[in-house]
């Protein structure tokens, strides 16, 4: 079993930071792509950011220049560094991995979210 793991949302003022943190445990063999997404009220889940196995990023078009994502592939971890917050990027913020249990067995994961709010 895999268990992701969110930390560091809360609540701050426009134009402010947040450095999400994502902790990946249980019986792992390598961990592949690593992304956040995010949820806002009355909307779909969306993608913010992906860092793929080997360290290139992809940003959606409305964080690119204020958010980094990251990882620390000795511990499992990925970070979404949120920089000049709005308050359009209030929602649940998830982290999702695709984890290799074997050499032979991949699944994707998801965390269980963690509340970002940016006040106006």
């Amino acid at each position: 079993q895999v268990q992701l793991v969110e930390s560091g949302g809360g609540l701050v003022q426009a134009g402010g930071s947040l450095r999400l943190s994502c902790v990946a445990s249980g019986s792992i063999f390598s961990i592949n792509t690593m992304g956040w997404y995010r949820q806002a009220p009355g909307k779909q889940r969306e993608l913010v950011a992906t860092i793929f196995s080997r360290g290139s990023t992809y940003y959606a078009d409305s964080v690119k220049g204020r958010f980094t994502i990251s990882r620390d592939n000795a511990g499992n971890m990925v970070y979404l560094q949120m920089n000049s917050l709005k308050p359009e990027d209030t929602g649940v913020y998830y982290c999702n991995g695709d984890v290799s249990t074997t050499s032979w067995r991949t699944d994707n994961y998801w965390g269980q979210g963690t509340q970002v709010t940016v006040s106006s």
